[in-house]
């Protein structure tokens, strides 16, 4: 059984430093039946902090898996109206929402991709107004993980349940760093550090980034007025929360007519409870045009497939080969976490915010800016130790801002 005090100290982070809980605000949480005993206790110490109510929407991956097995795709695709008033209905009062994910990564490796696919979309399209108060970050969240069983073993094959899970609760302590004395006050200096790094890069302006590696030569544009974020974000009332826990990245968005060249995978992506690994990407003027896949083709196929902006990027983000995940040497399968080990780049929706006024903007006034739309976002690991990336300025001049997986910049 995983140490309860820093189980506590967790929790507390999650609701301080995560969603940066207020007296007299609302508490939603997602979290899995599996993780009841942490629940408790974030649901406990939401309400010492003064939470006004917490709210529960429990998941469970058997659950889950039997209605992909039994319920037709018609059923499967049908959201009642209910669920997306009750979601609205909170963000309208000013709920902050926690979500502590920990899916078994082969769930659904026997369903088929296409009735996944149905599924995922269903549901997006009815979650897109809601979707608008997280992307646009008038509402704080944050997502957090904790172990379960067929995860942990996922990740330690040779050990049992028991002993899998305690070695992953040890590796998630160390990597959001409950493990120090003040985790509070750990993430207010690792946010500074985050927040200088893309100071820097918000003053250099780029035009381009050129990312090179075994498999990728891969040129992004970047819109003009666009923005560098990492670490923690401000709510549209200027509170201050950090959506991921763990985060090791600075992000942009990339000109989604402006991508050009072959990206390949360099870690697996789980999607939809499928696995997608060892996989290529080629763009022409922002679109994917052609993939392969070693393993998850079909999935792959169907994700690019979810709507016009699926097959276009979102997000441009960079992490160091030196980030504290990528030196455990572990693949998560979980892409919170092996997205803070690695480079990575998002198909699909992008963050309006990575622009300059691009919360205020309408749907077409940021397709004019080049910032894509769909509603899908999911991000892939491109980065590795071998990975160089240049900066173009304005002017036309070539600077690295990558070396070896290493910044080159003065970061």
């Amino acid at each position: 059984m995983a140490d309860v005090k820093l189980q506590e100290k967790y929790a507390e982070l999650a609701l301080k430093t995560g969603v940066n809980l207020q007296k007299g605000q609302a508490l939603m949480i997602n979290s899995s039946i599996e993780g009841v005993d942490f629940t408790r206790i974030v649901v406990r110490k939401a309400y010492e902090l003064g939470a006004k109510d917490v709210i529960i929407n429990w998941q469970d991956d058997e659950i889950t898996l039997l209605k992909y097995q039994n319920e037709s795709e018609e059923v499967l695709m049908d959201v009642p109206q209910w669920q997306v008033d009750k979601y609205l209905s909170y963000a309208e009062d000013g709920v902050a929402l926690l979500s502590i994910r920990s899916t078994n990564p082969d769930l659904l490796k026997e369903v088929d991709p296409a009735k996944v696919a149905k599924a995922t979309k269903a549901r997006a399209e009815a979650m897109k107004e809601f979707r608008k108060y997280t992307m646009n970050d008038r509402i704080a969240w944050s997502i957090i993980s904790i172990p379960t069983g067929d995860w942990a073993q996922k990740i330690f094959p040779d050990s049992d349940v028991e002993e899998a899970k305690e070695k992953l609760w040890e590796q998630i302590f160390q990597i959001v760093r409950v493990d120090q004395e003040d985790p509070i006050a750990a993430w207010d200096q690792h946010n500074q550090t985050l927040k200088d790094a893309h100071g820097i890069l918000n003053e250099k302006k780029y035009k381009q980034l050129i990312f090179k590696a075994p498999g990728t030569d891969i040129t992004f544009d970047l819109p003009e007025g666009h923005i560098w974020k990492g670490g923690g974000a401000y709510t549209t009332e200027g509170r201050h929360f950090n959506p991921n826990m763990p985060t090791e990245e600075v992000f942009t968005v990339p000109h989604k007519y402006g991508v050009n060249g072959v990206v390949t995978s360099t870690k697996p992506l789980v999607y939809g409870g499928n696995m997608i690994d060892n996989f290529s990407l080629t763009f022409e003027e922002g679109k994917v045009v052609d993939f392969k896949a070693e393993q998850g083709y079909e999935t792959l196929k169907h994700l690019l497939e979810s709507d016009e902006g699926a097959k276009r990027l979102g997000e441009l983000a960079l992490v160091p080969d030196a980030s504290p995940i990528s030196q455990s040497g572990l693949i998560f399968y979980n892409t919170l976490f092996d997205e803070n080990a690695s480079c990575h780049i998002a198909l699909g929706k992008a963050y309006p915010t990575n622009l300059e006024g691009g919360s205020e903007m309408s749907d077409e006034e940021l397709d004019q800016h080049g910032v894509n739309d769909s509603l899908t976002h999911v991000d892939f690991m491109i980065g590795s130790a071998d990975l160089d990336i240049d900066g173009v300025t304005a002017d036309g001049k070539t600077e690295p801002v990558f070396r070896k997986g290493a910044w080159a910049l003065d970061i």
